[in-house]
């Protein structure tokens, strides 16, 4: 039987007052240490942490605040932004797809989506998608305007008639928004449901997990936490340089600097502040970066993808073991990080994305901090979100702690 200690405590930091809440079992105490820690000694705002561990929530705490001027402060059932913590979830809700059966990673793209299968792209594979060497990590046609990516059918579109940058199943180059697209337009083909209504009807809804990318509701937007970028981030400063001429050859486009910059060419232009806190970046569907949800909400979606929650399993023994085998590890050409890739989800690859000390865990980490992993032989869920944005490449020293400190109670 689970015996839980309740937390309430008010703490006093960096000219700062922070109230931090929820229950851990109690050999997890520890947890919560953490998650003052980084209250006291980091540039936390307004955090979560949840632990799915065998099916039972171990671990659920949050704290701080809601926004920048300290007005709401973050409570249970706060939302975030989580960026590309959305990939993992997303890439779990295509491999239930091909659980059950409606997807062959092994053939082309156009065999599902006909119109994909222009300008070159015939032969891209399913597989490929999942593990971003799809060679179109990014859109240099001029068929969009800026803001285009906010709208899923022109964004389509514009994917159909996009050509390989260089030859598909080569390298890989993180799909920054374009996996998202991608994977959610196949989805929409063999299910009717693209990654947001299919994640409510078969993930979220079933499991009672907080956690949404696109179609939020008036009510579903006031749990919304402000998010606040860090514009020293790669990614983000990458949209205020100058635009480049576009290569003329393959080699050419394999340039992380190069690439960055195409990867905003749709952006809105507007500050990331107020793209990200605005009404269309919740309702949206990018389903690579714009889940909103909370740890807690995350951490049960990883753990029915690795065990049962509330009676649910998302994956068969089979699948989530296909789901995870290794697919390669190349340094990624986008932002120049290594990753040990899966098929729609990161392994663990502790210089890129810390998921503590067994190499079988997969999942994903988010831009400024947020991670959501799951641990297979531990039969775990975790994650952390943060509103307040770190502009290391990792996933940070915040996570690290809190997830150390996990694997140091079971």
């Amino acid at each position: 039987m689970v015996a839980y200690q309740d937390y309430d405590r008010r703490v006093e930091a960096r000219g700062g007052s922070y109230r931090l809440q929820g229950h851990c079992d109690e050999k997890f105490a520890h947890v919560f240490d953490a998650f003052v820690q980084n209250f006291e000694q980091e540039e936390e705002l307004g955090a979560a942490c949840s632990v799915v561990v065998d099916g039972e929530t171990v671990v659920d705490l949050w704290g701080g605040w809601a926004n920048a001027d300290r007005s709401r402060e973050w409570d249970a059932h706060s939302t975030v932004c989580m960026m590309s913590t959305a990939k993992g979830v997303t890439g779990i809700a295509f491999n239930m797809a091909v659980d059950q059966g409606l997807i062959d990673i092994e053939k082309p793209v156009a065999h599902y989506w006909p119109e994909f299968a222009q300008n070159g792209k015939e032969d891209i594979l399913v597989r490929w998608c999942l593990d971003h060497r799809a060679a179109i990590p990014v859109l240099t046609t001029d068929v969009l305007w800026p803001g285009a990516f906010l709208e899923y059918g022109p964004y389509i579109k514009a994917l159909e008639v996009q050509e390989p940058l260089w030859e598909p199943g080569t390298r890989a180059a993180y799909h920054v928004h374009n996996q998202g697209f991608l994977l959610g337009e196949i989805m929409r083909r063999v299910t009717g449901l693209t990654v947001g209504p299919f994640l409510r009807k078969h993930v979220t809804g079933r499991i009672g997990a907080e956690y949404y990318i696109g179609g939020m509701d008036a009510e579903e937007q006031s749990h919304v936490a402000e998010v606040l970028p860090n514009t020293g981030a790669r990614l983000f400063a990458a949209k205020d340089t100058a635009m480049p001429d576009k290569p003329s050859t393959p080699e050419g486009w394999q340039d992380g600097a190069v690439l960055r910059k195409f990867a905003f060419l749709q952006n809105p232009d507007e500050p990331w502040h107020t793209t990200m806190n605005s009404p269309n970046w919740r309702t949206c569907e990018i389903a690579s970066g714009s889940g909103h949800g909370n740890a807690r909400g995350v951490a049960r979606i990883y753990g029915a993808a690795t065990g049962e929650v509330d009676g649910v399993s998302l994956l068969s023994k089979s699948a989530l073991e296909a789901m995870i085998t290794e697919q390669h590890n190349q340094v990624e050409l986008l932002q120049d990080r290594p990753y040990h890739q899966a098929l729609g989800v990161l392994l663990n690859t502790p210089e890129a994305v810390y998921m503590g000390p067994n190499m079988r865990s997969f999942g994903h980490h988010g831009l400024g901090g947020s991670i959501g992993f799951g641990d297979p032989d531990a039969k775990l869920g975790f994650s952390y979100c943060c509103n307040q944005m770190h502009a290391v490449g990792d996933n940070g020293p915040r996570a690290r702690r809190l997830i150390d400190a996990v694997y140091a109670a079971l």
